[in-house]
């Protein structure tokens, strides 16, 4: 009986780790343009269609399209981010500590998630994943004080991705530009 008792004990705890579980990455490369991409290895990537960078996503600091995101920088070269893949969502409600935070969504067909530079959609890293839609939340901090045409800045970028069908942008918190 005692061991039973321990054995589901074990179990149990093994679950909740399991459940709240992420796999980490760190990001620091250079990109062009203010963006870089997250990408669906399958998928054909068409970033430079009208219907990628439109009004609507250079405002909400992303472009959306079949197997590819545009996530918009505030720096024009290097870029800081961690990549969090999570079994289900967090629950932040308090953005106070971000600049801008907005959500999209991604299929992944070919099972492999891929960080693109741009313009050369050099492979920053890729990602493993179980086929399927994910939903993509970014948040950007730092954007305040970096100027957008320096290649050096202060901004930081966080990405959390997770299982989810909802494949709409939505922005959670927006950045207004402060006209001087």
């Amino acid at each position: 009986m005692y061991n039973v008792v321990i054995f589901a004990m074990s179990l149990f705890a093994s679950l909740l780790t399991r459940e709240n579980q992420s796999m980490e990455y760190s990001l620091n490369f250079q990109t062009q343009y203010n963006q870089f991409y997250l990408y669906d290895k399958g998928s054909p990537g068409e970033t430079g269609s009208e219907d990628f960078w439109t009004a609507e996503a250079f405002s909400d600091r992303l472009a959306m399209k079949s197997g590819i995101l545009g996530i918009g920088t505030q720096s024009y070269g290097h870029i800081k981010a961690e990549l969090l893949i999570l079994n289900k969502a967090t629950q932040t409600t308090n953005y106070r500590q971000y600049d801008h935070v907005v959500e999209g969504g991604l299929e992944i067909k070919s099972g492999v998630l891929q960080v693109l530079d741009c313009p050369n959609s050099k492979v920053e890293l890729a990602v493993n994943l179980r086929p399927g839609t994910y939903r993509v939340r970014v948040y950007s901090s730092g954007i305040v004080n970096t100027d957008m045409d320096e290649s050096e800045g202060h901004d930081l970028y966080k990405i959390e991705i997770w299982p989810d069908r909802n494949i709409e942008r939505k922005v959670l918190k927006r950045y207004l530009r402060q006209k001087h």
